[in-house]
């Protein structure tokens, strides 16, 4: 057989195999039509919900951030000194306990108005915050505790560092050391591993472990030489004497 017959059979028995194929495709899509019409507009509800939802939760977290720098801005006021009476063209609180209490409230609004959002739980960090300010510290272990284990490496690192401070000022040193060796174990962005070495040799001398704490400090020292951290770890070293 000559190659041009062997190469025109090879067509024939291609175009008729994907001619055959095609109209099984046609008499399918023909029985089916009614059931592809409803995929076609379920895949199209999904894709418009999940762009709403988008949507949605952007104009969410924009009404929250700007409610959540309002919060913040109440917890950085100044406190007037004592017997001063208040000036209303000068916001300020008589005392840390009264700046925390009205911050709480702001911060517990956002939570509660906006809580799958980035800022619902930048509030909540800050409402654990000020839960352990006000010596409020099982409804701050509980909010600083659900935020310990969020997606988000940063966010879940401060809140773990500042439940480790809610471990210490209800006497439960070991569960605070146990937090500040994993954030060394594992630095963030926001809690760098000085900052938690500093805080576990703190914690190991409140713990009366002065031979920890001090391997600690040295351990600043030799991998920050020359630095803030080694002469702060230096100075803790001499207490230590």
């Amino acid at each position: 057989m000559r190659a041009e017959t062997r190469h025109q059979l090879k067509q024939d028995r291609f175009r008729g195999a994907t001619i055959d194929a095609a109209e099984k495709t046609v008499h399918w899509s023909v029985e089916h039509k009614n059931k592809l019409f409803a995929a076609a507009v379920v895949a199209l509800i999904v894709a418009a919900g999940a762009a709403g939802i988008w949507y949605y939760l952007t104009q969410q977290d924009e009404k929250a951030s700007a409610d959540l720098s309002r919060a913040v801005r109440t917890l950085d006021t100044p406190l007037r000194p004592s017997g001063m009476p208040p000036q209303p063209e000068n916001p300020s609180f008589a005392s840390l306990n009264e700046r925390a209490t009205e911050a709480r409230k702001q911060f517990q609004v956002i939570v509660d108005k906006y809580p799958h959002t980035r800022s619902g739980e930048i509030a909540r960090y800050f409402l654990g915050l000020t839960a352990s300010q006000l010596g409020d510290y099982a409804a701050a272990e509980r909010d600083l505790g659900t935020l310990a284990s969020s997606y988000n490496d940063d966010l879940a690192a401060l809140a773990k560092f500042a439940l480790a401070a809610v471990y210490r000022n209800t006497n439960r040193n070991k569960q605070a050391i146990d937090i500040y060796v994993k954030l060394i174990e594992k630095p963030t962005h926001s809690v760098g591993r000085v900052t938690a070495q500093l805080e576990l040799a703190t914690a190991y001398q409140s713990d009366k472990q002065p031979l920890e704490a001090k391997r600690i400090y040295e351990q600043i020292q030799k991998e920050n030489p020359a630095s803030e951290a080694a002469q702060l770890a230096s100075a803790k070293l001499q207490e230590l004497k």
